[in-house]
């Protein structure tokens, strides 16, 4: 959707997408800092003032989304109204989630950091699968294939999910929440927080 260092001419509100936002780094090795779907926007900076970011927006899953130009977008901000109050709320709970995961990252087991991952995913989209592959996942979470493959064998053993031909089926979704470390659980919260169903403006 965006690379590195572009300019931004639009924000898109994913509807049934899935966008991660990765940091790329200069030997071309990427990390997922956060994931955007139906809850959010992708290019926050655009309304933050910068214009452009570091980081780069990938549709991690196919689907339809709306698009708005920058100039309208600014026009409706700087009326400093509800859409800026509810454009603010959100860019903290994507702040929470982007320093979350540096956390989970730095100090949690691939497994947690895999469930984490697909709950989050699965919060974003409708229903209970994800067309995915090992090597996209193990790119998202900045780790080797071989990981995520043991890692989501562990999960099919232990009846959580089913994996196959790049399609993950979660069947146990209160297994997972379990299993996952807290970092989900902070997130959860926050974007629940932040941003309920009936926000009052």
């Amino acid at each position: 959707m965006y690379e590195s260092g572009a300019t931004l001419t639009h924000v898109y509100f994913p509807t049934t997408a899935l966008v991660s936002l990765l940091y790329v780094m200069e030997d071309g090795a990427s990390a997922e800092i956060a994931v955007v779907g139906n809850e959010g926007i992708v290019g926050i900076s655009l309304f933050m003032g910068g214009g452009s970011t570091p980081s780069r927006a990938v549709v991690q899953s196919a689907g339809e989304g709306l698009r708005l130009d920058a100039k309208t977008l600014k026009t409706e901000s700087d009326r400093n109204g509800p859409v800026l109050h509810l454009l603010l709320r959100y860019t903290q709970a994507l702040i929470t989630q982007m320093a979350q995961t540096a956390v989970c990252n730095r100090h949690h087991t691939l497994d947690q950091q895999l469930c984490r991952w697909l709950l989050l995913s699965l919060d974003r989209l409708e229903g209970n699968e994800l067309a995915m592959t090992q090597e996209l996942i193990a790119n998202m979470l900045g780790v080797r294939r071989e990981g995520v493959t043991e890692a989501a064998l562990k999960l099919q053993h232990a009846g959580l999910i089913r994996y196959a031909r790049g399609h993950i089926t979660v069947l146990d979704r209160a297994g997972l929440e379990k299993r996952t470390c807290e970092c989900y659980a902070v997130v959860k919260k926050e974007y629940d927080r932040l941003l309920p169903e009936k926000l009052a403006t």
